[in-house]
């Protein structure tokens, strides 16, 4: 008589799920690390230009548009469609804001037609992406240059006989109100003085954040969050991410794709648009030809070092916007003493990647400290060329050391036609 015998096998064990709790928990402890060595550096190097007022409130004006283009890409890319185009988008969103806020005196005007400008370029790239299957790279450059061209010419047939503009300029602007609780300065003005180490940082950054703040910046910081939600806390966001992720599984499951698609990437355009609002509005009350500088690529890439979600797009506009802000405001001195916090940075990958076994990377790492670190103690300052790309340096920094964990969606750049 046989006998049959079973082998139990052990189960898989499912994969580990990060709660978003942790991750969130995570991330600010990360900005509070980083927070505490910056504070450090300040009080080892005694470079006020580190953390003061002023520092901190043109970090925002330089991250704001930079992180605007950045959400505009998020939205687009979440839906599967590169948006090279940001750039165009934004010049439209200057453009148009400059000129309804011109014409009929308005600010609120020229919010609400720089938003629809960038929309309308956004609409006519997920025309030529999503219902004609046009390479996405060949369709937002198309869209960079006809919005440069075009602009010019309406700048030509607008501006060239008023008084104080040009083909190339729009007359002075209306301004938007500005917010804020301007006694926290006068408050926290003693604990600033003090110079502690931590405690007159973390004053000068609650002054900086409460004291003569922009609507629209106040807008664009709220944005961040919003794009969070409806993104990943709601079936519109869901759905919306599985264009981008698999649109054939989207398509059987009755997704409209080209319908998200469609959204997406109309969405992208408006926060681009808003992006340019800014740029002519806030940052300098007039409309110049070539004002967005590059603007509308650094947010890709600002998207890019925040893993295609909204906390990370944030972190990375933040990085270029402060070093950016820092070479104009303290200049060579100031971004020297930042040698100092990049081999403190360096030391961290270094253990960090010896501990996971990865010692290649690890020695690589070590070196650059030790480079880094005899730069700073035989050095005063940087010489002024390099204090210039500064942001792009620390840009391309950042975003090597966080290429090996970033995801993009599956089906991004696919050229997707309905089954």
């Amino acid at each position: 008589m046989s006998q049959e015998m079973t082998v139990a096998t052990p189960e898989a064990a499912p994969p580990p799920v990060r709660s978003s709790a942790r991750v969130r928990w995570r991330i600010v402890g990360l900005v509070a690390a980083v927070f505490v060595a910056l504070a450090g550096v300040r009080f080892i190097t005694g470079q006020p230009m580190l953390t003061n007022i002023g520092t901190i409130q043109t970090t925002l004006a330089f991250a704001v548009p930079i992180g605007l283009a950045g959400l505009g890409g998020l939205w687009a890319e979440r839906s599967g469609i590169i948006n090279i185009g940001l750039e165009g988008m934004m010049i439209l969103g200057t453009w148009c804001s400059a000129y309804f806020a011109w014409s009929l005196d308005s600010p609120w005007a020229g919010l609400v037609a720089g938003v629809v400008g960038g929309m309308l370029g956004g609409l006519l790239h997920a025309v030529a992406t999503v219902t004609f299957a046009v390479d996405h790279i060949v369709s937002g450059v198309a869209i960079n240059i006809l919005a440069l061209g075009a602009m010019r010419y309406l700048s030509i047939l607008s501006y060239n006989d008023v008084p104080g503009a040009g083909a190339a300029q729009s007359p002075p602007l209306p301004s938007f109100p500005r917010v804020g609780l301007p006694f926290v300065a006068d408050l926290l003005a003693p604990v600033r003085a003090t110079k502690w180490f931590v405690v007159s940082d973390l004053a000068s950054l609650i002054a900086g954040l409460t004291t003569g703040m922009s609507i629209v910046t106040l807008l664009a910081i709220l944005l961040v969050p919003t794009t969070y939600w409806v993104l990943f806390r709601t079936t519109f966001g869901l759905r919306l991410r599985s264009c981008g992720e698999n649109p054939d599984a989207a398509e059987s499951l009755g997704v409209p794709v080209y319908t998200y698609k469609y959204i997406a990437v109309t969405v992208s355009g408006g926060f681009a648009g808003l992006g340019g609002v800014f740029l002519a509005m806030v940052a300098s009350s007039i409309y110049q030809e070539g004002q967005t500088g590059g603007r509308g690529y650094i947010g890709l890439a600002a998207m890019i070092f925040g893993n295609w979600r909204p906390g990370g797009l944030a972190m990375g506009a933040s990085l270029f916007g402060y070093t950016d802000a820092l070479q104009v405001r303290g200049g060579g001195a100031a971004v020297h003493a930042l040698l100092l916090l990049i081999a403190a940075a360096l030391v961290a990958v270094a253990v960090w990647q010896w501990r996971r076994g990865a010692r290649r990377t690890a020695i690589v790492a070590a070196v650059g400290a030790v480079v880094l670190l005899a730069w700073y103690l035989l050095t005063d300052t940087l010489p002024g060329e390099l204090v210039t790309y500064s942001p792009h340096i620390a840009t391309l920094l950042v975003l090597a050391l966080a290429a090996q964990r970033l995801r993009a969606p599956a089906a991004i750049g696919r050229q997707w036609r309905k089954s």
